[in-house]
């Protein structure tokens, strides 16, 4: 039976292009024009599993999505990080001369505007997917319109790319993670990173006590994020990344931790992609 899973975006997107790398042609793909809307496929069941972009290299970290885990109770199985190249694609037979517009992924958009410099009367206009706006093109036979877009989406959509890798730093990728609503059984063997949430009280050099507590354990802090907690002004959540080489170190940090900070959360256990 074929998994079912929910990507950001449609065919010809970034989202679409880690489905393919990380799980095969084999699967069905639940398309989603906004994160929430793939957090409530996965949560009623019409899709096994969700791919969600959560830190870019250039533009850094998606924080929203950060959020989107912790109050929905989802599980990080899994992550993959993507080479990310920008094109700028228009109709077929249109030139770069012709484009008064182009269309794209507030984060596509950041990524290449040293790009757009050289022509300021361009217009540029944010839209909920880079794939998408290449489907529109495609779609409508929008003129003088372009999108940046993956190679693959000019392939799918019959566009011609008019410049390729158009991103402003060429070294630019995209750390993907893997959620599902459980937990995936993985041997205590093969976990060597981890994903959690907690939140330290008020007083001075609580969190660097906590830090401490995990360079004691062992364990390598790759990520740390604050988030704002809503209903309390002024208070934060870490959310924190770590690595470690075995997992009794990491069992070992968990239990003191649990005792140290508030609200202390597991978010996933998995293989870290960058071994």
């Amino acid at each position: 039976m074929k998994l079912n899973i929910a990507i950001q975006g449609i065919k010809g997107s970034n989202h679409h292009q880690v489905a393919k790398d990380y799980f095969g042609d084999d699967v069905n793909l639940v398309e989603c024009l906004s994160f929430d809307i793939l957090v409530e496929q996965l949560l009623q069941g019409k899709a096994d599993k969700g791919i969600m972009a959560i830190e870019n290299s250039i533009a850094g970290s998606i924080i929203p999505n950060y959020a989107l885990v912790y109050h929905n109770n989802l599980h990080i199985i899994g992550e993959f990080y993507l080479n990310i190249h920008h094109n700028l694609m228009v109709y077929k037979g249109q030139t770069l001369e012709d484009i008064e517009e182009v269309r794209s992924h507030p984060m596509a958009l950041l990524q290449c505007k040293e790009y757009f410099k050289a022509y300021p009367k361009i217009k540029l206009v944010e839209d909920v997917d880079t794939a998408e706006t290449a489907k529109q093109i495609k779609e409508k036979a929008l003129k003088n319109v372009a999108a940046i877009a993956p190679k693959v989406a000019a392939e799918l959509y019959n566009l011609d790319i008019v410049a390729s890798e158009i991103q402003t730093i060429k070294d630019n990728s995209t750390r993907f993670i893997i959620v599902n609503t459980t937990n995936k059984e993985l041997a205590k063997e093969e976990i060597n990173k981890a994903s959690i949430r907690f939140v330290t009280d008020h007083k001075r050099g609580s969190l660097a006590t906590v830090l401490n507590v995990m360079s004691d354990c062992n364990l390598n802090l790759t990520k740390i994020q604050s988030l704002p907690i809503i209903e309390t002004p002024w208070k934060y959540a870490f959310f924190v990344d770590i690595t470690f080489d075995a997992y009794a170190d990491f069992s070992k940090a968990k239990a003191l931790l649990e005792i140290m900070s508030e609200d202390f959360k597991v978010l996933g256990e998995y293989k870290n992609a960058r071994v």
